[in-house]
């Protein structure tokens, strides 16, 4: 594996342990795919930091498994602004 590859996956690997981000957020990040992220976090960095690879991985599937939740979320407040938006636009009008 070439060097640089390997020092990007551990970069990774301690963005996600320190950050607690998602697969997403780190691929913004560091300007890569979410496979590459996903690939170096489960294949690559197991080769060369096994327990690093481990955390970064508690992490991931703990988001994993949030992440539904989040979407919840983020669509309950999309809806929200949207109201309120049409809300401000009746007030305005009437007056």
């Amino acid at each position: 594996m070439k060097s640089y590859i390997e020092q990007r996956a551990i970069e990774i690997g301690n963005y996600i342990v320190e950050n607690g981000a998602t697969v997403r957020q780190t691929a913004k990040k560091f300007g890569v795919s979410k496979s590459t992220v996903h690939k170096d976090v489960t294949e690559r960095m197991m080769q060369i930091n096994p327990t690093l690879a481990a955390q970064a991985r508690k992490i991931l599937d703990i988001n994993k498994s949030e992440r539904h939740i989040r979407g919840g979320m983020a669509t309950k407040e999309k809806y929200h602004q949207l109201h309120e938006h049409i809300q401000g636009d009746k007030v305005n009008s009437l007056c």
